[in-house]
């Protein structure tokens, strides 16, 4: 279900670069980093893809600063990165720019139709219920029948992941298109889906607005999607005869039923029988709470560098702990997650330009971003459970 903005992992290191080596060149790029700093020391390194180091102070605010260093270097093949070093700004100048091929659109149309026929069978299966037992093939048949629920995770997904794309091309940022992933068989009927960011992003603000864009349009449509099924989803008592598939509550999930229902459910003898949109539903929110774990190259991860920097990468070991306390004590599907922000959770998305900070409003978003978070994240997702053991029917 991972929808990730992954590493860079198609983009030149700074030991295959080329390095400029005409003393002509250096003094350019000198010129260049002395009209928007106001250089105090400075090292160039010949034999490496780093060109050089100039510490100094900045002469204009950092964006426009950045912006304008990048303009000119960009001409000498030439790429800036802005640090702070113990309380010293630091101007790195990196050769090479990146400029990725672009990437055939054909695996994406393959995955995506290969999607949409998983989530038919998968809504199929939801639509006709205990009649696949009676006739297992029926399910293949008749996946037409599946077409609420494909739509609808369509919608949410392809929102989502559309949602860092338009951002990301906003910015000029290199991004594949959307990679979704079937799971035929299974509660979902997909892994989610995923872009991959070819370049670094500029600042902070670009990472947050890319970052933050798809979990917050994905929930545009997640949420009026749910609230339909659960309002079209009928209420029954729970199972007496055979063992059943529980769905996790989340907070959001627990009050859209609240306000449908006017009551807690489940309550221990009735809950809400999902139908095909509610089950959508509540696949997109806990798609959106599992990309918004704040750790790493997930969205949360994105969205929480923004707001911290550098310190984000501190949390890395307690979110990693809460997440292994989840899958000791709570629902074991965790330990898959742990395992996999065990190995690629540590790698954040660090900005060329770490100078520029948040602006209030898009501090604003990550907040709500967090929040978000918070409202949707399932503890419990999907439990198998024993027949229910109801009382006499006048005791309700």
């Amino acid at each position: 279900m991972l929808d990730e903005l992954s590493p860079h992992d198609d983009l030149p290191s700074l030991d295959t670069l080329a390095v400029p080596r005409e003393d002509g060149r250096a003094e350019a790029i000198r010129r260049a980093v002395a009209e928007v700093f106001q250089i105090e020391s400075e090292q160039f390194y010949p034999e490496r893809g780093l060109t050089a180091i100039f510490t100094g102070t900045l002469l204009l605010d950092s964006e426009t600063a950045y912006d304008q260093l990048d303009a000119r270097l960009a001409a000498l093949n030439q790429l800036p990165v802005f640090r702070e070093r113990d309380g010293v700004q630091v101007i790195h100048i990196v050769a090479g720019r990146f400029d990725p091929p672009p990437r055939p659109w054909w695996p994406n149309a393959v995955l995506f139709i290969l999607t949409v026929l998983s989530l038919l069978y998968t809504g199929a299966g939801i639509a006709l219920g205990e009649a696949v037992l009676d006739d297992p093939n029926r399910q293949l048949v008749e996946m037409w029948r599946g077409w609420p629920y494909a739509l609808s995770l369509i919608l949410i997904l392809g929102a989502h992941e559309l949602g860092h794309y338009f951002a990301a091309r906003h910015h000029r940022v290199p991004v594949t298109l959307p990679y979704f992933i079937p799971l035929p068989f299974g509660f979902f009927g997909t892994l989610g889906a995923f872009i991959q960011l070819r370049a670094p992003m500029r600042n902070r603000k670009v990472l947050l607005d890319v970052g933050a864009a798809g979990p917050l349009a994905g929930m545009v449509f997640a949420v009026p999607i749910l609230l339909i099924g659960l309002a079209t989803a009928r209420v029954g008592f729970l199972p007496t005869d055979q063992p059943y598939i529980l769905e996790g509550n989340s907070i959001l999930y627990a009050m859209a039923k609240v306000v449908t229902f006017g009551r807690m459910l489940p309550d221990g003898h009735m809950d809400v029988f999902m139908n095909q949109l509610a089950q959508a539903g509540w696949t997109g929110l806990f798609v959106t709470g599992l990309n918004l774990i704040p750790i790493g190259q997930l969205d949360g991860g994105h969205v929480l560098f923004t707001l911290l920097g550098e310190r984000a990468r501190a949390l890395y070991l307690p979110v990693l702990l809460i997440m292994g306390v989840l899958a000791v004590t709570v629902s074991d599907a965790w330990f898959l997650w742990v395992l996999l922000l065990l190995f690629f959770g540590r790698t954040y998305a660090t900005p060329l330009d770490m100078l520029t900070p948040l602006d209030r409003r898009r501090q604003l978003i990550a907040v709500l971003a967090l929040v978000i978070f918070i409202l949707v994240f399932v503890p419990n997702p999907l439990q198998i459970m024993e027949p229910a053991s109801l009382p006499p029917l006048e005791m309700f």
